[in-house]
């Protein structure tokens, strides 16, 4: 992964901010075989996305291993004003997390 495993990009309309967050992560499902040993690979996937406004949570994602590699989310938050801080936070099944803000 790079220094930085998350782009997050912003989009004001109107009232509402248009989201839009990658997150470099592997996403095993703990089905997958190592090509080489044939051993299978441990489970290793983002279980929740949050973010939030001026740090009050406005949404909360919750998902599984079978979200594919390095993850695209997008969505929309509502009540957003001009310059106002949205952060976005993910954890993974093994406790690891990673967050972005943009204003």
């Amino acid at each position: 992964m790079s220094s930085n495993p998350m782009r997050l990009r912003l989009k004001k309309k109107g009232e509402v901010v248009e989201v839009k967050v990658l997150i470099e992560h592997p996403m095993h499902t703990g089905r997958q075989r190592n090509k080489s040993s044939g051993k299978l690979i441990p489970a290793h996937y983002i279980n929740q996305v949050t973010a939030k406004i001026n740090n009050k949570e406005a949404s909360t994602i919750r998902c599984g291993g079978g979200v594919s590699k390095n993850p695209y989310f997008g969505f929309r938050l509502n009540g957003a004003k001009t310059n106002d801080k949205v952060t976005v936070s993910w954890t993974d099944n093994l406790g690891k997390s990673g967050a972005a803000e943009a204003t």
